[in-house]
């Protein structure tokens, strides 16, 4: 095994377990169990796991916003060269968690409270415009994604894992836009919710503190009842009152 596939590996270790990751990722890193045999794709497996080790540290709010990622020290604690980090950050960037400074470097973003009020306003039309879509479903089995999710939902809730419920909170709300069958549709809500996770992240501590566990879990379940009910205003009415905007300042 090379060095770099070993260090994708002790990488991979953290990534695979990470609830921000996408299923893409993970089977990528499984693929490179491994020695490579190309080193652009030994490099890339890199870049993919940094991207998650990195959003994850970002989305649990251990890494704050506007807090400075110097190169330096994440290549030392990351076990990998500048090359596969700066990727990384390119692509965290564009998916709007990272901000390049002249002269200073890369941070991770940060949000106005006008940003937060605009992302909100945007989300709330784009899940409107997909319930009127998707709505009335014509299998049960249309509802599996939206059930997987609060499946997740449940099950981070009891182990106590605070990233894990807000990704599964995310997942079931991407799922419901997704019911809609407009791909374009579902890349645009997906990138909203991811910007608007960097925000939430501020208030997982604050959440915890004021309001019980279960409490999101509860106003999924409704929401999933409603959309099971096949009326699109009742779920838009719920969404309305979901909760989501609690912790805007």
């Amino acid at each position: 095994m090379t060095e770099s596939t070993e260090r994708a590996v002790s990488l991979g270790d953290d990534a695979a377990r990470d609830p921000a990751g996408q299923r893409g990722p993970v089977s990528s890193y499984r693929g490179v169990g491994g020695p490579a045999v190309d080193g652009e794709l030994e490099s890339a497996s890199l870049v993919e796991l940094a991207v998650l080790r990195l959003r994850r540290e970002i989305l649990s709010g251990k890494t704050r916003p506007g807090e400075r990622l110097v190169e330096e020290q994440l290549t030392r604690r990351l076990g990998i060269s500048r090359a596969p980090l700066r990727e990384a950050l390119r692509l965290l960037a564009q998916q709007g968690l990272v901000e390049h400074v002249p002269r200073r470097g890369a941070r991770v973003a940060t949000l106005s409270d006008r940003d937060v009020q605009e992302l909100y306003a945007v989300r709330d039309v784009l899940e409107r415009h997909a319930v009127r879509a998707a709505l009335p479903i014509r299998s049960a089995t249309e509802l599996a994604g939206l059930r997987a999710a609060l499946d997740g939902m449940r099950e981070a809730i009891e182990a106590g894992d605070r990233l894990g419920a807000a990704e599964a909170h995310r997942a079931f709300h991407v799922e419901l836009v997704a019911l809609a069958g407009n791909r374009q549709l579902s890349a645009v809500y997906e990138a909203i919710l991811l910007k608007l996770q960097l925000y939430m992240a501020l208030n997982l501590r604050r959440e915890a503190e004021v309001a019980q566990p279960g409490d999101g879990l509860h106003r999924h379940e409704r929401l999933l009842a409603a959309v099971a009910d096949g009326d699109p205003e009742p779920v838009i009415e719920v969404l309305a009152s979901h909760g989501a905007r609690s912790y805007l300042g």
